[in-house]
């Protein structure tokens, strides 16, 4: 693409040298040539970013735009209008109704059906729902590489460069735990941007009256039609107010969590003694605190609990469970040792058992 555009250039000033348009010098010639390709090349760069349906849309109503103007000239032309002032009001005709059927057809684009075609254009996919903006909290956090390494992450990823250049100073920060978080941040861009399945592309759009990055992030994804992929919560609520689409990781992690229903019996290892009396806290594999009561002579110990219930807040799942010490008392007391027989009576060293006691004393002898 850049020899085709090199190559363009170069046509564009060459022509402007060669036929100086408006008797205007070589030099000046040139430079024409030269704007008129810098011109084209950015509206080229702007259409790449359109969806087909838009495209479709726009084409079509700067046809319709041309010929309703060439039918208002040829109305025109039978008038008793002067020739220089029919001559203006047709131009100004054909750029109006070219413009605004351009305008309006490539509004009203999406809601063109490319399925009914017969299948010519419907194997493209919508752009507006393949755009996803990488948060910075969402990189150093991590799980945004697993997610999609799984295929559960499809389409275009951007990334912005006032994201790269946050994610850059926290990785240069004199704090070792920032610097630690940032450089991990940069090893999660480069294992996506390995990916095959994903494309990935920096986005140099800068707002720079806009000081805050999250504040730039809403205006880019308003700009792109993009989904912002975050784990922020105060971003959450911003974006969703202005009507963004969001993809939280945390709430995905939250959808993922185990299904536990009061009664079940759970294995629990108690890391730690709660806040109330006599609790205990555990903690899942996916990081689910779980509150068991009567629990806390139990630390560092694994034992059996039941549930008894289960509460969702903005924090995540936790669980409460109970914890019966005399449930595990019995179970230990069932599980009799091999040396003693369910009645009691324990086994001699050799094997046998011991004879039984006289109901009665013996009597003495005569």
């Amino acid at each position: 693409m850049l020899a085709i555009r090199l190559i363009f250039t170069a046509v564009c000033v060459a022509a402007g040298f060669h036929f100086r348009p408006f008797s205007i010098s070589k030099e000046a010639g040139s430079i024409a040539g030269l704007a008129f390709a810098i011109a084209v090349i950015l509206f080229e760069i702007r259409l790449r970013r359109a969806s087909l349906r838009r495209l479709i849309g726009a084409a079509t109503g700067s046809i319709l735009g041309i010929l309703g103007a060439y039918l208002t000239s040829l109305i025109l032309m039978h008038t008793t209008m002067p020739e220089s002032t029919r001559s203006f009001f047709s131009l100004g005709i054909f750029l109006v109704m070219t413009y605004i059927g351009l305008i309006v057809g490539a509004n009203k684009g999406d809601m063109l059906n490319l399925q009914a075609l017969g299948g010519l254009f419907g194997t493209e996919r919508s752009t507006r729902h393949s755009l996803k903006l990488l948060d910075t909290s969402v990189i150093i956090d991590g799980r945004i590489a697993d997610i999609a390494d799984a295929l559960f992450l499809d389409g275009t990823i951007i990334i912005p460069q006032f994201v790269l250049h946050e994610l850059q100073l926290v990785a240069d920060s004199a704090d070792p735990l920032k610097r630690q978080r940032g450089r991990r941040g940069l090893e999660v861009l480069q294992r996506i941007q390995k990916m095959t399945h994903l494309e990935v592309q920096i986005a140099e759009d800068d707002f720079m009256q806009i000081a805050d990055v999250d504040l730039k992030l809403i205006e880019l994804a308003k700009r792109y039609n993009a989904k912002i992929v975050t784990n922020d919560f105060n971003l959450n609520k911003i974006a969703t107010l202005q009507g963004l689409e969001i993809m939280n990781v945390n709430q995905l992690a939250n959808a993922l969590k185990p299904v536990v229903l009061p009664g079940e019996a759970m294995r629990v290892f108690i890391l730690r003694e709660g806040k109330e009396f006599n609790q205990g806290v555990a903690y899942l594999d996916d990081g689910t605190m779980v509150v068991v009561d009567g629990a806390r002579k139990m630390i560092n110990k694994t034992i059996d609990i039941n549930v008894t219930s289960v509460h969702q807040t903005t924090a995540g799942k936790m669980i409460f469970g109970r914890y019966d010490e005399r449930g595990e008392q019995s179970q230990r007391q069932t599980s009799s040792s091999p040396g003693e027989s369910p009645s009691g009576s324990r086994t001699a060293e050799g094997g046998g058992e011991r004879p039984p006691r006289p109901l009665y004393p013996e009597s003495g002898r005569s």
